[in-house]
Order: structure tokens, then sequence, then C-alpha cells
């Protein structure tokens, strides 16, 4: 029992520190076999070829490789998504931890929106895997993690040196060239990717992009270091939603901008350090990173309702720097009965913060809403203890302590949260496990709503039943019955410079996820979730933006000779867009797929298509008044963001 229950048992404590492990744990199914490892039914691994097999219509889309999550957007392509998970429209980020090599992806106190994650500065070509989980289980995660948390990891060596050139319709242009060099006794990664895309709007975004990664790691992926700078640059116009009746009755076409001075431009560069050792019985893990990011955004939502003369436009400029050290050990005892790791750690992270609330007229400032100097600190120690009692019983238990401190211009107040979580995995019997998880989380507010009396962390409360097989041969299946609780939907509304308080709510759903290697050649995944979503009150009412369902289902092959290719069908439900469900947005469906071919020697050519059966269907919907011209009348509307039509996209790339 020790031999088997001892590197099952480090891993999951390491949080998939260890890539020659999990390389290991791989089963001749469609996915890395998580049976003995995860904590959780609704936790998973992602590698790096079912991620690169999927195509991706923008860098957010990677996390859509986590079953139930939903990536859209609802503005010019260099804005960050906006992300749809278990019942929440989570908007750029809030209640979705996303790290990037234990970098921080959500920023805090954002003037935009509260953890507002911006993924246009990853490279998908070097993520190596996407370890995903659902839930306040872990006392690892912190802060916006109740609904779920995404955590990418970048490969420190390519098998090959990569060129790839790229072109496709609406003005879409993209060249990256990557390798992984000996040098120094290490390896130095890098990659650069340029990247033009103008998308189908009467009004191109002229999205241009210049991306860049460089790494020196040295050791192996449990025993070594890596010290990595990243640099990202982008502008670019922007389509906001536009009025659903101004497009029935003709005024506006689908794809129409009404304010066409709207866009932005972001700027983000970091530099970050992680270093592990690992002994017979300890595990050590230290990283660091500083990130500097710079945003600079131009939005009309409401055209000419409050001010017909100059319009609405507003800008929400924001400059951060965000620095960090995260520390943690393992300890991996064994007894008679028994083997158990225990896993301690620190986390320090520091927000120094200027954002701003500005109307604009065509970018031009016309006067200051507010003007803000934030700084935001935050200290987290956690506690997280993996017992495996017998073969067929394994428990976690752990326990989370947060500290922040909010300071806005003169003002400042601090708010503590203790967080435990508990979880039991019964089995596995025939390749079968069951789970229970318990566990309390939170999202931090921004600062701003703080000082004005909200609380300065919200907690949440989550349960979840599941259950995970692999019985039938090829074929991995995962089911999640969940049930979180928030205590509060307030939120802070950069776009108006006010807070809005909103009841406790609570959403409880099912999870249901399939696997299946049909052949050698051929692979098979469904998934597919339901949410509930209500507020808690005596009334209950709806949760604007709130998807109910979401289903994927893709058909992948690859080694029929020189063809490999992938279907992937992706389907959004309705929502309600008032809380009295008299206003809905309806589903809609995509079917995507790429095909490529390996030409002489190491040349493939790829073709990728998107929304292949062109539907049409809402990226993202919103109902509020507005006025479309100064001298119409203001109307409360369906505003929405359509999809992108079918598109095709074809690359030639080689290595070396």
């Amino acid at each position: 029992m020790h031999l088997r229950l001892a590197p099952l048992l480090l891993l999951p404590a390491l949080a998939h520190a260890d890539d020659l492990v999990m390389q290991r744990v791989l089963v001749e199914g469609a996915r890395a076999s998580q049976l003995g490892l995860a904590d959780a039914a609704s936790s998973g691994t992602v590698t790096q070829k079912e991620l690169l097999a999927r195509g991706v219509l923008r860098p957010g889309e990677l996390l859509e490789a986590a079953p139930g999550v939903i990536v859209a957007q609802h503005s010019g392509e260099g804005k960050a998504n906006q992300f749809y998970l278990r019942g929440f429209n989570l908007d750029h980020g809030t209640d979705l931890r996303t790290t990037l090599d234990d970098m921080p992806v959500n920023q805090r106190s954002h003037a935009h929106g509260q953890g507002w994650t911006d993924l246009n500065f990853v490279i998908p070509e070097l993520v190596a895997r996407l370890d995903y989980g659902k839930g306040p289980y872990s006392a690892q995660n912190g802060d916006f993690a109740a609904a779920g948390s995404a955590a990418l990891v970048y490969a420190n060596r390519l098998p090959r040196a990569t060129v790839s050139v790229g072109a496709g319709a609406n003005g879409y242009a993209r060249v990256l060239a990557a390798g992984s060099p000996r040098f120094g006794g290490g390896s130095l990664l890098y990659a650069v990717e340029a990247l033009h895309n103008d998308g189908p709007f009467t009004h191109p975004d002229d999205y241009r992009k210049l991306n860049a990664v460089l790494r020196y790691s040295s050791g192996y992926a449990n025993n070594g270091y890596t010290l990595t700078a990243m640099a990202y640059a982008g502008r670019w116009n922007a389509t906001d939603q536009v009025p659903a009746q101004a497009v029935a009755n003709g005024a506006l076409d689908r794809f129409d901008a009404v304010d066409p001075t709207d866009g932005g431009a972001a700027r983000r560069f970091s530099l970050s350090g992680v270093w592990r050792r690992t002994q017979s019985d300890t595990a050590d893990k230290v990283s660091a990173y500083v990130i500097r990011n710079r945003l600079d955004l131009f939005s009309n939502f409401s055209y000419f309702l409050n001010d017909p003369v100059n319009g609405d436009q507003f800008a929400q400029p924001d400059r951060r720097v965000t620095s960090g050290v995260n520390a943690s050990r393992a300890w991996h005892t064994h007894g008679a009965s028994a083997n158990a790791v225990l896993a301690a750690g620190v986390q320090l992270q520091n927000d120094n913060i200027f954002n701003g609330l500005l109307a604009t007229r065509a970018r031009v400032p016309l006067r200051t809403v507010r003007n803000d100097h934030i700084v935001e600190t935050s200290a987290a120690a956690f506690l997280e203890q993996h017992v495996a009692w017998s073969p067929a019983l394994r428990t976690v238990a752990g326990v989370r302590l947060d500290r922040y401190r909010f300071q806005v211009e003169g003002g400042a107040t601090t708010a503590t949260q203790l967080s435990p979580t508990a979880g039991i995995a019964l089995g596995p019997w025939q390749q079968t496990e069951i789970y229970a998880n318990a566990g309390a989380g939170f999202h931090s507010n921004d600062a701003r709503a703080v000082l004005l009396g909200a609380d300065g962390l919200v907690r949440a409360r989550g349960a979840e039943l599941g259950l995970r097989s692999e019985a039938l041969a090829g074929v991995q299946f995962a089911a999640a019955l969940y049930r979180l609780d928030v205590a509060s939907e307030l939120t802070w509304l950069g776009d108006e410079g006010t807070t809005e308080a909103g009841p406790p709510s609570r959403r409880s759903g099912i999870e249901l996820s399939l696997a299946w290697r049909a052949a050698r050649w051929m692979t098979v995944d469904l998934d597919a979730a339901y949410a509930r979503a209500r507020t808690r009150a005596a009334q209950p009412a709806r949760l604007p933006g709130a998807v109910e369902g979401v289903a994927q289902a893709a058909l992948m092959v690859d080694r029929i000779g020189p063809w490999s290719g992938a279907l992937r069908l992706r389907y959004i439900g309705p929502r309600p867009l008032t809380e009295d469900n008299n206003v809905r947005d309806s589903a809609s469906t995509t079917l995507n797929g790429n095909v490529s071919y390996r030409l002489q020697g190491d040349l493939r050519i790829q073709l990728e298509g998107f929304n292949l059966t062109n539907r049409g269907g809402n990226a993202a919907a919103y109902f509020y008044a507005s006025r479309l011209r100064p001298e119409a009348p203001e109307r409360a509307d369906v505003h929405f963001h359509p999809l992108e039509p079918r598109t095709l996209r074809l690359s030639l790339s080689r290595q070396f």
C-alpha cells in the first residue's frame, strides 16, 4: 500500500508541481486519469496535446477545456473576456481564480471590473497543461476561487523549435516563432508572437498584438528553478453591444458600432521565478513575481442617454504594479496503516494601483468623475492534510486564513477571513471513486466599495457530491452535484463609479463529463452542465446573466497517416436578463473544427473554422436603457454583442 499511495498523495499536495509524475499517470483514455489523485469529481487536468487539438478563436478560450466553463467577448478583441461558470455571469473574472505559473491573472480593485482577467498575453503553444477545479474546496486557493480555479502552466522546454505563419478572414494574420535551445547547463525558452485581427465588424477592431516570452530553466520540474520575463502590448477598436430593436428595424446592422471611437490599449510586463526542491519526505516550492499592467479603456454603452450633447463615452485608465511571493512545504509521512501529506504555505500579494473614471468624447477627456490611488495588500497562510487511510479511503482537510488591508487615498480598513475545507474520496472500486466535498471561500470587493462600507471579503460556502469512473475500457466519466451560497452579490460598478448591493444568492446544479477513446486514432468528448441561480430572499429572484445550461461535444482524430483534426459543437443555454425573468436571451449553438496535414518532413498545414454553420446568436447580452441619438427617446432594450460569423484561418508551421 505504501508504495502505491505515496506518489499519489504527494501530487495533489504539491498542486501538480511535478510534471514527471503527471506524465506517468496518463492512461489510454482521452484525458489524464485522476483516479487516486483528485480530491473532487469536478477537478482535473487537461494536457498540452488536448489543448492544442481544440483550436481557439482567442487565447482566453483555452479555459473552455475545463468542463462547464464558457468564454465569450462583448467588446473589442483586446479586452478581457466574459466568463460563465456554474450559474455565474463572472463578468471579466470575479469568482474564477486564474493563474499562470503561480502569477495571478485576476486584477483586484480594477477600474472596469473586480477580478479583471485579461488572457490576451497567453501564447497557447507554450501551455503545457491546465489544472482546474470547481468550488471552494481547496485551502490552497484564495481570492476569486469560489466558483472555480484555472491554473495555466507554461512548458520549460519545447520538443522542437517552431515557426508558424497564419492568415484568415477579416484581416487575421499571425506569426509565431518559439524554441528552447540548451544554454548554460539549462534551457532557454523563447517565443515571439505578432497578431492582427479586424473581426467581422463594420468598424474594424484593428487589433494589433505583440507578445514575447523568455525563460531560463535549470534542473527538473521537481528539482530546479525557472526565471521568466514576459512582455505584451495590444491596441484595438471596440464594437460594444448594440440595441436589438435598432437592428430589428434596420437602423443598425448586427456588426455596426454606435460609437466608433470606443476601444483601448493594454500592456503587461512581468518578471517571475519558481524554485522547487524535492527530497525523500519533503517538497519545497517558492515563487515570486512582479507584474506591471497598464490599461486605457474607452466604452459607451448607453450612447446619448446621460449626455445628449457629448455622448456617454467614458474612459477607465488603470495602472498597477502587482508583486507577490508564495512559499510552501509538503511533508510526506509513512504509517503502519496510513500515509499522509501535510502541506503548509504562505501567500503574499501587494497591488499599487492608480485608476479612475473620466467622461470623454472620442477619447478626449471632458471631466474627471473620480481618480484613485489604491494600495491593496493581502497575506494568507494555509494548512492542508491528505491522508490515505486504506486503499479505498482518502481524506483531505484544510484551513486558510486571509488578512487584507484596503487603502484608498487617506482612508484604510482591514478584513480577515478563516476558510475551512474538507473532502473524502471512497475507492476506487472497479475503477470508480465517490467524492464528498465542502468548504468556504471568498472573493474580495473593490477597495473603493470597501471604504464606502461594503464587506471586504464576501464569504462563499459550497458542497458537492461526485463520482468518477473508468470502469469501461477507454472511457472516463465524471458527475458532480453541487450547491454554492454567496453572502452577497454586492459589486462595484466601475462603469458608474458607484456600488450596488444585492441579496445573498444560491446556485445549485449538475455537471457531467465523458471522454471516450473510441480507437487509437479517435476520441469523443462530451461535457454538459445545468445550473439554477437565485437570490436567497423571501421571494427568490433570478440572477441576470446566469446561463442555465452549457454543453460541448467533440470528435477528435489523430494519427490517420498525415491527417488529424477535430469537430466541436458548443452550446450556450438561455439566460434571464432581468430579475423577474420577463426578458431572456436565447440559446446559441456553434460548430468549430480544424483539420491538419503533415507535409514532407516537419512541415504542417492546418485549416481552422469557427461557427462553420454560420449560425446567428449572441456572445453576450444585457437589458438596460439607452438613447441611440441625441434627439431619440430613451428606450429600455436588450443590448447584445453578436457571435462571430463563419471564420476560416489557414496556418503553415515547421519544426526544426
